[in-house]
């Protein structure tokens, strides 16, 4: 996403964002985004848009309700895209259509991460306009794999003894992984390293590190 917004030209803060799905997956990830600086989040479960006082709602999305959707919007996935600058799906295949990427804003960035067939397969979503695009799966670019962080996250935790992993040290990892592509190699086919890539986990442990020391 840092990256992304790096290359379309947005500010985190700024961004208007639609996680699709509110599972344990989905809502640690919203609590992330909105702890990075993300600011305006609607989420969406299989019944529409989660809004505050809907009867449907479990209780860890009740909680969710309480800090995402702030204009109580109500509806399906295809309204709570329309005019949103990004896609992030933890839910099921094939839930999300070029049509529906065509109302989002200009350039959007669209993380369909569904496995192993994500929300929309990236050319449907360039037909309809992504700018960026990223999966769960190896064959596509910017994958979006787990063991971008974790083994960094894991070996700088050990190394200086912390005895918890904050959201502080996330933040770092995130911003480290970002870092791993300069300027000049940043694209839309490439937002996101390798994980194989040696730098990976050296910057991200060294990144938990410092954050840990301070």
């Amino acid at each position: 996403l840092l990256n992304a917004c790096r290359l379309t030209g947005r500010k985190v803060d700024e961004i208007k964002m639609v996680v699709n799905g509110c599972g344990a997956a989905a809502i640690a990830v919203t609590r992330f985004l909105m702890f990075l600086g993300v600011k305006h989040i609607t989420m969406v479960e299989r019944f529409g848009i989660v809004c505050e006082g809907d009867e449907r709602l479990n209780p860890a999305q009740e909680e969710m309700a309480k800090v995402t959707n702030r204009g109580h919007m109500t509806g399906t996935l295809a309204d709570a895209v329309k005019g949103a600058d990004v896609f992030f799906g933890m839910s099921a295949p094939q839930v999300l259509t070029a049509e529906m990427v065509s109302t989002m804003a200009k350039d959007p960035m669209v993380f369909a991460m569904a496995n192993p067939v994500p929300e929309i397969w990236p050319e449907d979503a360039k037909k309809g306009g992504a700018a960026v695009v990223g999966t769960g799966r190896s064959d596509f670019p910017n994958q979006v794999n787990n063991v971008i962080a974790f083994p960094g996250i894991f070996r700088g935790a050990l190394d200086c003894g912390a005895p918890r992993i904050t959201e502080e040290m996330k933040e770092a990892a995130a911003r480290a992984i970002a870092s791993v592509i300069p300027e000049e190699e940043l694209s839309a086919e490439y937002v996101l390293p390798d994980g194989f890539n040696p730098l990976v986990v050296k910057r991200v442990a060294e990144a938990v590190m410092a954050c840990y020391k301070k």
